[in-house]
């Protein structure tokens, strides 16, 4: 993936989550990094990445409140999700083109066996 070669994070240490959930980030936490627009930069592809990959939209809606003044901790967690992405390489949704107007959606709950709650169709 560009985004991995361009941070030369291709053959980097992977990691199982893309934010570790005891993480704390508050503004002007630490040092302010030093070039806070590669920041933006990469919060933002990653906030475009995650059209695909839905497991990293709770860690991208987090790193995405310090656009104005990000610090060495925030860049740390942008690190750690292209760390997660590097290992979950060719997973993600596929959208493919197919010429029809009806959403599918599946879920994993039971609801109690309900056979309704398992598939729903909604054409639109």
């Amino acid at each position: 993936m560009y985004i991995l070669e361009e941070t030369r994070l291709v053959s980097s240490k992977s990691v199982d989550t893309p934010i570790d959930p005891n993480t704390k980030l508050l503004p002007n936490q630490g040092e302010p990094i030093s070039d806070p627009e590669q920041y933006r930069r990469f919060v933002g592809k990653l906030n475009y990445l995650t059209v695909t990959r839905l497991n990293i939209s709770f860690a991208v809606s987090v790193i995405s409140q310090f656009l104005n003044s990000p610090c060495e901790d925030h860049w740390n967690v942008v690190i750690r999700i292209l760390n997660y992405i590097n290992r979950s390489h060719g997973k993600g949704l596929l959208y493919s083109s197919n010429n029809h107007t009806r959403v599918i959606c599946y879920s994993d709950a039971d609801w109690a066996g309900s056979p309704s709650n398992r598939r729903s169709t909604y054409g639109y």
